[in-house]
């Protein structure tokens, strides 16, 4: 065979071609940390501010809605950016996304009263929930399972971050220019995140023919989800228990829950395909993010609250006394993250996190009025390295478990469980304590201006007046704060137990050395 017909060698790829990938790879990261940092600011960036707000507006009896709200939102959605990123592309479906998000901030920005700052918080999470999904997914598209411990240990940094600088945010905002740049802010850093994705991440069509929506499937899952989210707000508040309302929302999210099971087993391309459900890892890692949801977000999504009320200080300082648990939580993440990409064995973090989670929830659930400022620091320490052993290793493992066409859908749905746990979380405990707090506000300041004053008094109880209060009046308030929040972190404790009771049974499987973008289309179970 003479020269001329041989088949030119193929080309070898050069340093140069390899530093090439490591910096698109590097910059679509950049544009990434952005869009989770749009995120993550807005999860907690209220947290400090919120007594403030609702007091100001009028809205202590609807606090749980500004949080619940964007939650439930966010939550309903998360399915359906998954899916729809996985047939049409992440870059479009993101843009969107963080389009929304805008939107809802201009609209809390400019709330006049508790019901449209309401609606502001909804349009956040319509938006907020495909930022989160979209931003891991395309992480997943680039970087392999091994390699990719690590950046999933470094978008739980950013998360943590967040975390710290959103309630130290907050409380600036609130004592200076006023809370309303909290929202305002995200509008720049919102166009940066386009700009960043327009820049950096990669048009991919994932599926020329674009098949058909699961237009009802989305439907039923948002209309089960919402109506879980209401049971769990007004349930033993608004409405006993066993009132006609909220039975008739049990047997409405029942029927609802059932209508969807048997629409995605006809649907040609369902939402959440229930032959995901075949695979032993992502059943055990959704079961136990449930848990962890549930625990997680209803500890922390009113500690600041606490914080500013019983310590007497600032919001401000009530975000620097949260930096411990978010410092736990770095740490933890980012350590995990690189051991698992070093040595590719993950299942020992999630098993270890959600033990610690336990702790810290029981060692919270100790602490009383005059308990040390560094003691409770010493706390959240410890739930937020819990915490930052488990979260995106979850993740991690559930990428892991599918090819890479339908990442996007399994990790939405992994998340949609999540997201689910935090919306019961934050509701149940919202609506406990709000309970509790009412009920004990009214015991303890019997015959007092305050108790006077009625539901409408107790509205205005923001941390900045109870301050003010003479030490007769303070005293039974913040005591009543305490008792109504403290003692429902024990009950969460079980939650954990569930939680590493599951993930002992994880199958550890090897770490995926290469990005699968075969076509593959998961059916719907029939």
């Amino acid at each position: 065979m003479s020269i001329d017909n041989q088949a030119a060698p193929p080309v070898p790829a050069t340093p140069a071609d390899g530093e090439k990938a490591d910096r698109t790879v590097l910059f679509l990261f950049i544009g990434l940390m952005i869009t989770m940092l749009l995120a993550s600011l807005n999860q907690t960036v209220l947290s400090t501010a919120l007594p403030t707000i609702v007091g100001e507006l009028k809205g202590v009896d609807q606090m749980t809605w500004v949080i619940t709200g964007y939650i439930l939102a966010s939550t309903i959605v998360m399915p359906v950016y998954g899916r729809i990123s996985d047939q049409l592309g992440r870059k479009p479906v993101l843009i969107v996304a963080i389009l929304l998000f805008i939107a809802g901030s201009i609209v809390g920005g400019l709330a006049g009263n508790i019901g449209i700052l309401i609606v502001g918080r909804i349009l956040q999470g319509l938006g907020g929930g495909g930022l989160m999904i979209l931003s891991q997914a395309a992480i997943a598209d680039v970087v392999p399972a091994r390699e990719r411990g690590k950046y999933m240990g470094v978008m739980g940094a950013v998360f943590a971050v967040a975390s710290v600088a959103g309630p130290l945010l907050g409380g600036w905002l609130t004592e200076g220019p006023g809370w309303r740049w909290a929202f305002w802010m995200n509008i720049p850093l919102g166009l940066l995140a386009i700009g960043a994705t327009i820049v950096f991440l990669p048009t991919r069509v994932k599926n020329e023919n674009r098949p058909r929506l699961d237009y009802l499937g989305m439907t039923l899952i948002a209309g089960a989800t919402t109506t879980l989210v209401l049971i769990s707000v007004w349930g033993g508040g608004t409405y006993p228990w066993v009132s006609p309302q909220i039975l008739a929302l049990a047997v409405a999210t029942v029927a609802l829950a059932v209508a969807f099971v048997f629409a995605e087993r006809r649907a040609a391309h369902p939402v959440i395909p229930l032959s995901l459900f075949a695979d032993r890892n992502f059943v055990l890692t959704t079961i136990a993010a449930l848990a962890i949801g549930v625990a997680m977000f209803g500890a922390i999504g009113y500690m600041p609250t606490y914080i500013q009320m019983v310590t007497g200080v600032d919001a401000t300082h009530s975000g620097l006394l949260m930096i411990p648990m978010m410092g736990g939580l770095l740490v933890a993440s980012i350590i995990s993250g690189q051991i698992v990409t070093r040595t590719g064995r993950y299942k020992p973090f999630p098993i270890a996190g959600a033990a610690i989670i336990g702790v810290g929830l029981a060692l919270l659930s100790t602490m009383h009025i005059t308990t040390p400022k560094w003691v409770m620091c010493t706390f959240l320490a410890v739930l937020g390295i819990g915490i930052g052993l488990c979260l995106q290793i979850l993740t991690l493992i559930v990428q892991n478990s599918f090819p890479g066409a339908i990442v996007g859908t399994a990790t939405a749905a992994s998340n949609y469980f999540r997201q689910v746990g935090a919306t019961l979380g934050s509701a149940v405990v919202g609506s406990i304590f709000a309970t509790r707090l009412i009920s004990l506000l009214h015991e303890r300041l019997a015959g007092s201006h305050a108790a006077a004053a009625g539901d409408e008094g107790r509205n205005h109880l923001t941390p900045a007046a109870v301050a003010k209060l003479p030490q007769a009046m303070r005293l039974p308030i913040i005591e009543a704060y305490n008792e109504a929040l403290l003692p429902i972190f024990l009950y969460l404790v079980p939650l954990a137990i569930i939680a590493l009771a599951v993930l002992c049974f994880v199958e550890p499987k090897d770490l995926s050395t290469t990005v699968e973008d075969e076509p593959v289309e998961v059916e719907a179970a029939r």
